[in-house]
């Protein structure tokens, strides 16, 4: 599925979300934020209503879900977006724009790596570790997802927020647990961190302080590895995007996606 805010006429902005994510996560609110801009959000594969593959078997690689980013700004008749994704979609964004450089104007990489299991880079400094719930069961994948987020969030966590997101991403996703271990399951093409110096349009890194699947430098290494881009550090932030931090980040994408 696909959804949008803003006019078409307007420079478009795609927002990619991170593993096991609905659009849902990039919340109505915040895509309202992004004034004079055409919002486009996505469904990846296996969540909301997107097509849906058994646990553990699914029907697509890493590259596919780049692939699909290109096929949505095809879908709204976009030739070239400004691109910004966060974490798994952090990944999908930089490839986007390495694979497809023609439909990619601007790129903004949230809390997101090009060096995973990098030697150079430090591993996380905690892992999740929430019991897996009755994937039956709306109500247990619903606290599952928020206790998840609780474990990578650093700062106030506002539980309430993240339920309500939650509860309307389950209501629309068909197989709970493929949503939540297929992505992880799914090939991909290996490391492209010794190509970030192909990247040539302008880049905006996001990367909260206190990231713990993440950590830090992984962002400070995508600052300093793309050429040109900024960083901006988010304060008393982990792998995480709260509400709380809207006021810093959206002035940052406006700026960026008017070419400033």
């Amino acid at each position: 599925m696909i959804s949008t805010f803003g006019s078409p006429s307007a420079p478009a902005v795609l927002l990619i979300a991170g593993i096991g994510s609905t659009m849902d996560w990039w919340e109505p609110g915040f895509c309202r934020l992004l004034e004079g801009r055409h919002v486009i959000r996505y469904d990846h594969r296996d969540t909301g209503d997107a097509p849906s593959y058994p646990p553990g078997r699914p029907g697509y690689t890493g590259d596919d879900l780049v692939t699909d980013a290109a096929a949505v700004l095809d879908e709204v008749g976009v030739a070239a977006a400004h691109v910004v994704g966060i974490s798994m979609g952090g990944a999908l964004a930089q490839l986007l724009t390495l694979n497809h450089p023609d439909r990619v104007l601007s790129l903004t990489a949230m809390s997101t790596t090009a060096g995973p299991g990098d030697p150079d880079l430090p591993g996380p400094s905690s892992l999740v570790d929430v019991p897996e719930p009755d994937w039956a069961d709306d109500a247990a994948v619903v606290s599952y997802l928020v206790e998840s987020q609780r474990a990578v969030a650093e700062g106030p966590f506002d539980e309430a927020e993240v339920r309500a997101v939650a509860t309307i991403a389950v209501s629309r996703t068909k197989n709970h647990e493929s949503s939540q271990k297929n992505h992880l399951a799914a090939a991909g093409s290996g490391s492209w961190r010794h190509r970030l110096g192909e990247i040539t349009v302008p880049v905006l890194v996001i990367h909260g302080d206190q990231d713990p699947l993440f950590p830090l430098p992984h962002g400070e290494a995508l600052a300093r590895e793309i050429p040109g881009a900024r960083l901006v550090v988010l304060p008393d932030t982990g792998h995480e995007f709260p509400r709380r931090n809207w006021p810093l980040v959206v002035p940052e994408i406006l700026t960026l996606t008017s070419g400033g």
